[in-house]
């Protein structure tokens, strides 16, 4: 029987999700033209319900289609790839996994180079191309590692696949690196999309990753009691009955999915994956039932904001928030690194 108290409290939800409601609106409000916040919420319920814009408010056009729809992707990113960063550490009970480990986020980062060089586009979606090559890499990119995980080591252990993610990473980064050899006319898209940005999103992208985010992240959140049971080792895991192998299949599945929807739409973002699961954890505890929906909640909360220093830092310049997100992340996972291991030696 299922013991309600190692789930998320009902004021748990509330106070993450407060959190990141007030992020939101102060995200939408902040720019080169800052708009009240009481003005901000004012434009968007009245285009929600339909009804007239007053006159007294300044520039609703800025709002509704430049900065709503870019920090709702940024949000919708920055939660799904912190749920893949929670989902990948309890999975293969190692700190510094994310998307990244397996080698996913490059496999995606290599198809979506590939449809930025070729040109690959469809009529109804613009987007649309990059989206399905980067997905397509991604689940080919997991096939390739966990096809070679197998021949390796039969049980599919934890440390065989996070060697050859790190070998298959590196292998990708020499192609794009090749590919940007000879398409010079394309390097200065490549390299700004590679740092990753969400300028220019739209309001379709965002229903993409909200789809993505609910499909994929729910699959996720649905094995969170599997994953409690890897953290007392995989053969203790299926003692108690968990199917680990399944799990580990569906979850990198779903993992490879929503890494490949993100880094179609917002190209490459680093750390994202990695600290804010960090971050989390030293509030709620290692029980993914309450890490991995609070994980959602800090990282959007956590690239709206590294969002906001790439747009108002070097105002009117605008960073790539990859940028941002590293560099912030470096500082956060260093002194986490540091913190940790004062207690373990205490």
């Amino acid at each position: 029987m299922r013991n309600k108290e190692e789930g998320f409290h009902v004021y748990e939800y509330a106070i993450f999700a407060g959190v990141t409601v007030l992020t939101f609106a102060l995200c939408v409000s902040m720019g080169s033209v800052s708009v009240p916040i009481r003005d901000t919420i004012t434009i968007i319920w009245n285009s929600i319900f339909n009804t007239p814009i007053p006159d007294t408010i300044a520039s609703p056009s800025i709002i509704l289609s430049v900065r709503l729809p870019r920090v709702v992707c940024v949000a919708l990113t920055g939660a799904s790839l912190s749920l893949c960063g929670g989902a990948m550490q309890g999975l293969l009970r190692n700190p510094l996994a994310d998307g990244s480990t397996m080698g996913v986020s490059a496999g995606a980062s290599l198809g979506a180079v590939i449809a930025i060089v070729l040109g690959i586009k469809m009529p109804s979606l613009p987007f649309a191309g990059t989206m399905v090559m980067a997905m397509a890499f991604a689940f080919v990119s997991l096939i390739i590692i966990l096809t070679l995980a197998y021949k390796m080591d039969f049980s599919l252990s934890t440390n065989t696949i996070i060697l050859i993610g790190v070998i298959y990473s590196m292998f990708v980064s020499s192609i794009l690196s090749l590919i940007i050899t000879f398409a010079p006319d394309k390097v200065k898209h490549i390299t700004f999309w590679t740092m990753g940005s969400l300028a220019g999103s739209s309001f379709d992208n965002a229903l993409v990753l909200l789809i993505a985010l609910m499909s994929f992240g729910g699959v996720i959140v649905l094995n969170a009691r599997e994953l409690n049971a890897f953290a007392i080792g995989e053969d203790n895991a299926r003692h108690i009955g968990v199917n680990v192998k399944r799990v580990k299949l569906v979850v990198m599945i779903c993992v490879s999915g929503l890494i490949g929807v993100c880094v179609s739409i917002g190209g490459t973002i680093g750390f994202v994956g990695l600290v804010t699961p960090h971050m989390v954890r030293m509030i709620t505890g290692p029980n993914h039932r309450r890490l991995l929906p609070a994980s959602i909640f800090a990282g959007a909360t956590f690239l709206m904001l590294a969002d906001l220093v790439a747009r108002i830092l070097l105002n009117p310049l605008e960073l790539p928030i990859g940028v941002v997100t590293s560099f912030i992340g470096a500082i956060l996972f260093i002194y986490i690194f540091y913190t940790s291991r004062r207690k373990s030696h205490a």
